[in-house]
């Protein structure tokens, strides 16, 4: 018998411990083991902060629906992994064993990269909002609400090392949308502030036409922005950045004015995976081969936010490589199957598909875009906008709610998504 362990009961997480329980045989062992004891839908958070969405619509208790299926659950910090033993220290000084471990943490939020950058409870100096997490996005429209009665200037964008683009021009989009139906707008200055070399880079050297359709976008709803952009700091009211040109000189300096900033922070491992050593390069993301398995150790595989992607690019502000729902779905795919074949005496040959497939909401409209590969060259580069992918971001994130709900192993993004984007490639919609 073995015993499988997932670190991370997220978007990476949950499916892995659904697939990984439908596909071994029952005398194996499953354990989820998660910082908190619930499930949030972060594709959706910028719909939360403007208050789009409540709270409940997006997290679930994951013990009673893991345990329907079998599945073991522990709702505690993981302190320490020692590779060597094969164990993990939680953070009630518990001690639990495996045989294989996945992990799928997600990352850590690095506000502390940037003085004065973060929400006052997640470290930071408590001057910018983030929708990284449903407590932020809560707060940010626990904000809002007060803002309402008062509007001013908003700053919204990604600090250096950031590497999740498009939650940023989402939240900008769908705010934007939020305040014209609310006769707001004309009271509120958006400026976007991004480490992207350009507008439409998203961490992947621009996908179709991506940078003139945001850019038109932007105009149309009257947004400025500042691309490579190195923030240095933030107060209150008021955010700091550097502006390079495309060789890295200093270009202009900003002081740019708000009243309220949400500002997606740089990514980094969460510490106790960033602590194995030979585990992960130096901001703490796991390495990993072609079968999603860690190089150093063979019985550990990663999927998610939390694994070592090398950036499609040199930019001017450093930037990082995105991990799409889509991506992620297939790298939680291989590993299961990679497992299931050294449990039966064959060895790993499953590889994820990591090419970039988004679906971008914008409020009232929506963007897709599909890059295969994710890294250039590519036999697909695609980008379209249209009311479509708004109503297919609803539906995706009602699919994927149902799947955590009912512990359906199905891919949402092959099922559905991906025949959503077939059908629209082809008729030219």
């Amino acid at each position: 018998m073995a015993h499988i362990v997932i670190m991370g009961a997220g978007i990476g997480g949950m499916p892995a411990a659904y697939e990984i329980r439908e596909k071994l045989p029952k005398e194996h062992k499953v354990t989820v083991i998660n910082a908190v004891d619930f499930f949030q839908f972060v594709p959706s958070n910028p719909w939360l902060a403007v208050g789009w969405r409540k709270a409940d619509e997006l997290m679930l208790k994951v013990g009673p629906l893991l345990a329907r299926k079998g599945i073991d659950f522990i709702a505690k910090l993981v302190t320490k992994i020692d590779p060597e033993a094969n164990r993990l220290e939680l953070a009630d000084g518990q001690s639990v064993g495996y045989d294989y471990l996945v992990i799928t943490t997600g990352p850590k939020l690095s506000f502390a990269e940037v003085p004065g950058a973060g929400p006052t409870h997640s470290g930071g100096g408590g001057h910018t909002h983030s929708v990284c997490t449903v407590s932020h996005a809560e707060a940010f429209w626990a904000d809002y609400q007060k803002f309402l009665e008062n509007p001013g200037p908003v700053v919204i964008g990604a600090m250096p090392m950031a590497s999740c683009f498009g939650p940023a021009y989402e939240f900008a989009f769908i705010l934007d949308t939020d305040l014209r139906r609310r006769k707001l707008r004309n009271k509120v200055p958006i400026t976007f502030v991004t480490s992207e070399p350009y507008i439409g880079h998203l961490g992947l050297g621009g996908v179709g036409d991506s940078k003139s359709m945001l850019e038109s976008e932007m105009r149309n709803r009257d947004m400025k922005w500042i691309t490579n952009a190195k923030t240095t700091k933030v107060e209150e009211g008021k955010l700091f950045t550097t502006q390079l040109d495309d060789l890295g000189n200093v270009f202009k300096e900003h002081e740019v004015p708000f009243k309220l900033a949400m500002m997606l922070p740089a990514f980094k491992g969460v510490d106790a995976v960033a602590a194995v050593p030979n585990l992960c390069n130096p901001r703490g993301f796991v390495l990993i081969d072609d079968y999603q398995r860690s190089k150093a150790y063979k019985n550990i595989f990663s999927a998610g936010v939390c694994v070592a992607i090398p950036p499609v690019e040199v930019t001017p502000v450093p930037t990082g490589a995105p991990k799409t729902g889509y991506m992620i779905e297939t790298m939680v795919t291989a590993i299961v199957h990679n497992i299931a074949d050294e449990l039966n005496g064959s060895t790993a040959s499953t590889k994820g598909t990591w090419n970039a497939i988004c679906l971008a909401d914008m409020g009232d409209t929506g963007a897709a875009f599909v890059a295969l590969p994710q890294i250039p060259p590519r036999n697909v580069n695609w980008f379209k906008k249209g009311k479509w992918v708004h109503l297919a971001k609803i539906a995706y994130e009602k699919y994927f709610m149902r799947k955590m709900k009912t512990g359906n192993s199905e891919p949402i993004y092959e099922k559905y998504i991906l025949k959503a984007l077939g059908i629209m490639r082809l008729t030219g919609k």
